[in-house]
C-alpha cells in the first residue's frame, strides 16, 4: 500500500470484506501467506485473529503462513 493511504484503516475494511465474501461463499478457514518484509501486513493479521501456521505451500517468497476460522 503506498504510504499516503496508510492510517484510515483500508488494509482492515479490506480483509474484513475478504472475509465477508469467504463467508458468503461458504468457506470455514481463510489462509494468508505474507513475506517478512511486509511488517504492517503480519501486524494486521495477528490483530484480526489470525494464527500462524505452519506453511501450506511452497510460496519463495512467503515467510509466514496464517490461518483464520470464520464464525
Amino acid at each position: 500500500m503506498a504510504p499516503e493511504a496508510r492510517g484510515p484503516g483500508l488494509g482492515r475494511r479490506l480483509l474484513l470484506e475478504l472475509e465477508r465474501h469467504a463467508r458468503e461463499a461458504g468457506v470455514k478457514i481463510v489462509r494468508l501467506e505474507t513475506n517478512r518484509a511486509l511488517t504492517a501486513a503480519i501486524q494486521l493479521y495477528r490483530s484480526s485473529g489470525y494464527r500462524e501456521v505452519a506453511a501450506f505451500n511452497d510460496e519463495p517468497y512467503a515467510h509466514h503462513w496464517f490461518e483464520k476460522q470464520l464464525l
